[in-house]
Order: C-alpha cells, then sequence, then structure tokens
C-alpha cells in the first residue's frame, strides 16, 4: 500500500470516528467555548484593576518560577511587545465575538423545527448531516476578512517570537511566506475569477480569503 493510500485511508478512518461523536462533540464545543471566552474576560478584566505594584509583582513571580529558561521567557515577552503586542488583543477579541456569534446562531440552529412537526430539525439528522449542516452554518455565519485579519496578527507575534526563540525556523516561515505573497498576484488573477464562476454566491466571501492561505 502506496503512503498516499494509508493516508487516505488514515483520513477516512479518522472522519469516521468523528462522525461517530458529531453530537456530543459540537454539544461540548457550543457550551465550553462561551465559558472560557467569560472567564478570560474576567481575568483580562481583574488583570486591568490591579494596582501597579501588585501587577509587577505578579508578573515577576511567573517569571521568576520559570528558572532556568528566564531569559529565554523575557526575550519571547519583549518580542512580542515588538511584534505587536496591542494588536495581539484586539485579534483576540474578534476571534472571540466571532465565535460567540457563530455560537448562538448554532443554538437558535438547533431550535429550529422548520417543518412543523414538534421536532427540531438538528435532532432527526444523523452524525454526516449534522456535520454538514454546522459546517455550512459556520460557512455562512463568519466573517472571514475579520478572522483572516485577526489571524495575521497572532501569525505576526508569534513569528516575532519564533525569530528570537529559533532563528533557523524563523528563516523557513518567512521565507515560505515569501513564496505565498509571490504566488498571490497569479492565483488572484487566473484562479480566484474561475472559482466565484462555480461557487455559490454566499460562499463568495470565502474565495479570496481561502486563495491567500
Amino acid at each position: 500500500m502506496s503512503t498516499t493510500e494509508k493516508s487516505t485511508r488514515s483520513a477516512s478512518e479518522t472522519f469516521k470516528k468523528i462522525e461517530g461523536h458529531a453530537k456530543p462533540i459540537i454539544a461540548f464545543i457550543t457550551s465550553l467555548t462561551p465559558v472560557v471566552i467569560t472567564y478570560c474576560q474576567k481575568a483580562h478584566g481583574i488583570y486591568k484593576t490591579l494596582p501597579e505594584d501588585q501587577l509587577q509583582f505578579l508578573i515577576g513571580a511567573i517569571i521568576c518560577f520559570f528558572g532556568g529558561v528566564y531569559p529565554a521567557l523575557f526575550a519571547a515577552i519583549e518580542a512580542a511587545k515588538h511584534g505587536g503586542l496591542t494588536t495581539l488583543k484586539a485579534a483576540l477579541k474578534d476571534l472571540a465575538d466571532e465565535a460567540s456569534e457563530i455560537i448562538e446562531a448554532s443554538k437558535k440552529d438547533d431550535k429550529a423545527d422548520d417543518d412543523k412537526d414538534g421536532t427540531s430539525d438538528v435532532a432527526q439528522l444523523d452524525a454526516k448531516a449534522l456535520l454538514v449542516r454546522k459546517a455550512n452554518l459556520v460557512a455562512t455565519k463568519m466573517n472571514p476578512q475579520k478572522v483572516n485579519n485577526a489571524l495575521a496578527s497572532l501569525y505576526k507575534v508569534w513569528l516575532a517570537v519564533m525569530a528570537v526563540l529559533a532563528i533557523k525556523f524563523a528563516r523557513t516561515v518567512a521565507f515560505a511566506e515569501s513564496i505565498c505573497l509571490f504566488i498571490r498576484k497569479p492565483t488572484r488573477r487566473v484562479i480566484v475569477p474561475n472559482l466565484l464562476k462555480v461557487c455559490p454566491e454566499p460562499y463568495h466571501k470565502w474565495v479570496p480569503i481561502l486563495s491567500d492561505w
């Protein structure tokens, strides 16, 4: 069996396993994500209200507990600041907002009963149909440009940290980014227009974003 066939078979088996647990996984994500976002917002609120001396003490204590990796940690923090730490906060907020909006839409979708038979439409779907329905909901409700900008901000900060902690790896990533920028123009000129012709209109907003990825 070739490597490609093994990979395809492995991917198929993995999808079947996920498909069998689709409903509990979706329910878990829908329930957990708002809780995580809420607690992160509360933690950030507490962080903003701390007096300067207590804040410095807390940061110093965290850094000290890293022991031998103190220089690397300090360098990573400074690299993150120069890489756009302020935009990172805005990026995380945008991603949290998008996640919250999609989860709310998913909850409404769970209660929808379009055929008026007294049972929600989602409850009557098998695992495969449920995955397709939820994937379609995410694709239509998400703002791809907003998410793309947020991920780009996260990527810039991550690359800045990598540049400090692993120069060779950062060079590889930067080279890959250069290649992507080089092929982006011909892709937009040749491939994107053709994709727009065959892609349903509700998904047109995804075509330029996915082509850049």
